[in-house]
């Protein structure tokens, strides 16, 4: 039997896109600082979700 290793899901991307989002929402809000801030923390919240996820697969 082969033991099948599952690769790490890798959350990089959502992260820069969540940053990015959020900075293009907060600005058509005339807040970009928020809105990266916000971004920010969002894409943090789904890379640690993913990690713990994919740690205890």
């Amino acid at each position: 039997m082969t033991n099948a290793r599952k690769e790490p899901i890798g959350a990089g991307a959502i992260l820069a896109l969540t940053i990015l989002g959020g900075t293009i929402v907060g600005g058509l809000m005339g807040q970009p600082s928020a809105g990266l801030l916000g971004g920010t923390a969002l894409g943090i919240v789904i890379a640690v979700l993913l990690w713990v996820r994919d740690r205890g697969k």
